[in-house]
């Protein structure tokens, strides 16, 4: 397993990051402690949450997949040898049941949260605290254009950033990031540290793959040249990269099939992109969802790769697949595919 640096920090991080967000939903506890013992074993130390997963988010189901992930940190003890990221959740409308509706990035809010995710975890403070998403209302969740409101409400990054910055004083919290941040919000976030002396973020967890490589064009220089990196989540756009959905196949028990508020991966334009990726991987005698992790994890923008899976073997295939070298023949292939199909899943 390889490890990189989090941000300036001077936490070291696998490659691969374990996501957890079908716990409680698609994966029973039992399950979930499965797959953390696995992954674990094969060097993962870099585990991913959220006080709205698991997703599909239901109230029926909220904060599950902290309690699984807080019985196994419990069970197998070792606390010290895992990096623990959640976040916390910003303004939605369909989370009416979280904080009575007010769910917002200001000190209530945030406090009450972290607070509420420490006792699911059983743990008394966690290594990477992120905002789920930003407050104001900007382009992110599939959106390329930006459209502006001059009435915005939202809460000041400065007032978000502050209490942040009490957390992590107080030892509730490490360190801190962002997700499913925009070129501007990053940079914000970065010169209100560096004026107010507030802590600095190490990390930016948004999409990227094969299928969505946004991600270049304002954050990827920003990642690099600031020291915030990424943490790819969705790499494989869902599972659709593995070509299992291709020709309207709908597996049983597959996310994509369960689910149908998940479209953001679907699409004539989707499908065209995926068939490509599918040949070009078959063609060198590669595994398409490992040729697909592969791309992400060898990005030098990228500091781990978040990967989910609902078994055992799916999992060990996912982490086997980030380690995978691309020839220059393969990585030239996808960059013609990208040419044809730039963005088809934002």
């Amino acid at each position: 397993m390889e490890y990189r640096r989090l941000g300036r920090s001077d936490i070291q991080v696998s490659a691969v990051c374990l996501g957890t967000m079908t716990y409680g939903e698609q994966n029973s506890a039992a399950e979930a402690h499965a797959q953390l013992d696995v992954a674990v074993a094969a060097g993962v130390n870099f585990i991913d949450t959220a006080e709205m997963y698991p997703v599909p988010p239901r109230a029926e189901t909220y904060g599950s997949t902290e309690t699984h992930l807080g019985t196994w940190l419990k069970q197998r003890g070792g606390r010290e040898r895992i990096v623990l990221a959640t976040k916390v959740a910003g303004p939605a409308r369909d989370l009416a049941y979280l904080r009575d509706g007010q769910a917002r990035l200001d000190r209530h809010n945030i406090e009450t949260a972290l607070h509420d995710s420490l006792r699911r975890l059983q743990t008394d403070y966690v290594d990477l605290y992120q905002l789920h998403w930003p407050d104001r209302a900007t382009n992110c969740f599939g959106r390329l254009s930006y459209e502006h409101d001059p009435n915005d409400r939202s809460v000041p990054l400065e007032e978000t950033l502050q209490v942040l910055a009490d957390l992590v004083r107080a030892g509730k919290v490490r360190h801190i990031g962002v997700s499913n941040e925009t070129p501007w919000g990053v940079m914000r976030c970065l010169q209100l540290a560096q004026e107010l002396g507030l802590p600095r973020m190490v990390s930016i967890q948004n999409p990227y793959s094969l299928l969505n490589r946004s991600f270049e064009v304002g954050l990827a220089e920003i990642a690099q040249r600031e020291d915030v990196g990424l943490l790819a989540y969705s790499p494989l756009g869902f599972g659709v990269l593995s070509g299992k959905y291709l020709g309207g196949a709908l597996p049983a028990q597959a996310r994509l099939t369960l689910f149908e508020r998940f479209g953001r991966y679907r699409g004539p334009r989707a499908a065209a992109a995926t068939e490509a990726y599918v040949d070009l991987a078959r063609r060198h005698d590669l595994d398409p969802a490992q040729l697909a992790l592969a791309y992400v994890t060898s990005r030098p923008f990228l500091t781990s790769t978040i990967i989910g899976a609902t078994n055992l073997e799916q999992l060990s295939s996912n982490i086997a697949g980030c380690a995978l070298p691309l020839s220059p023949a393969v990585l030239a292939g996808i960059e013609e595919i990208h040419r044809s199909y730039t963005y088809p899943c934002p």
